[in-house]
């Protein structure tokens, strides 16, 4: 950490936060009132909620790579691997090799040496594919293991792949059929709750609808969930989940893939699971 002078102290980035010591090179418990507005702690203060909205942004990016299955070049990778913020987003994912086959957790991304990885038997490989797949959840054979052997390893993801909630597509499902019903009904007092509740979670909001794109055998999908587009002060409840190709054309439930399925049960479910549970228990 590198000290800037601020008036008769020394200001600092501690962990996103500004620090600072006096003369003496004692650290104080805070930072003197008296220097709020000095050059160099509004600079590090602005530098700290850049980093910080830097480092969200890694993340988002990363998980939409994933959920829209989008290849990444190697070259993007070891390029990007030296920032710390891409590199914690980035740090113990999941990659695939050429073939499809889990090749191992993600530790190192370098442009000559390829990328660094732990294998399914704990060892340290290499592999050099000109692009690099970081699998949907839903579609790793064997999640459970997964998930089991991540824990053994130590390893925490900071983006959602492994422990990420996962919808599989059930069986005896009507393939002809249009819309999902199962997280329908979810009462909200007023529209705004449900409409900000879905802005929360990350999830675009359009005619009425939140709605969850992917990009799943070269095609995109999106997924939608009624929410309503009148006055933000009425009642309003969550609809039924439909998905639609790329030109807004409804699809029937034999249509969606497994990514697109997964992916739209989970937002159907986070909106539902904000409702007015207050009411449903005054109601039974």
């Amino acid at each position: 950490m590198g000290w800037v002078t601020a008036g008769d102290y020394e200001v600092g980035l501690d962990g996103g936060k500004v620090v600072c010591r006096n003369a003496a090179g004692r650290r104080l418990k805070s930072v003197p009132g008296k220097l709020a507005d000095d050059p160099s702690v509004v600079g590090l203060r602005q530098l700290a909620e850049w980093l910080e909205r830097h480092e969200r942004q890694c993340l988002t990016d990363v998980e939409r790579w994933m959920v829209r299955s989008l290849p990444v070049p190697l070259a993007v990778l070891a390029r990007v691997w030296p920032d710390p913020a891409w590199q914690h987003a980035l740090r113990d994912v999941v990659v695939t090799g050429p073939d499809g086959a889990v090749a191992g957790f993600l530790r190192d991304a370098d442009l000559d040496r390829g990328l660094g990885l732990v294998d399914l038997d704990g060892d340290t490989v290499r592999i050099a594919p000109d692009l690099v797949r970081l699998p949907h959840p839903v579609l790793l054979e064997d999640l459970e293991d997964l998930r089991e052997f991540a824990v053994e390893l130590g390893v925490e993801q900071r983006a959602q792949q492994l422990f990420r909630e996962v919808w599989h597509r059930p069986a005896g499902l009507d393939a002809e059929g249009t819309v999902v019903e199962e997280y329908a009904g979810g009462a909200f007092k007023e529209l705004r709750f449900l409409h900000a509740r879905a802005t929360q979670l990350g999830f675009r909001v359009r005619g009425g609808n939140s709605v969850c794109s992917v990009r799943e055998d070269g095609r995109v999908i999106e997924a939608r969930v009624w929410i309503g587009d009148y006055d933000s002060y009425e009642e309003t409840e969550t609809g039924p989940l439909t998905w639609t190709d790329g030109s807004g054309r409804g699809l029937r439930l034999g249509q969606v893939g497994p990514v697109a399925w997964s992916e739209g049960m989970r937002m159907a479910a986070s909106l539902y699971a904000g409702r007015d549970i207050e009411d449903e228990e005054r109601a039974a």
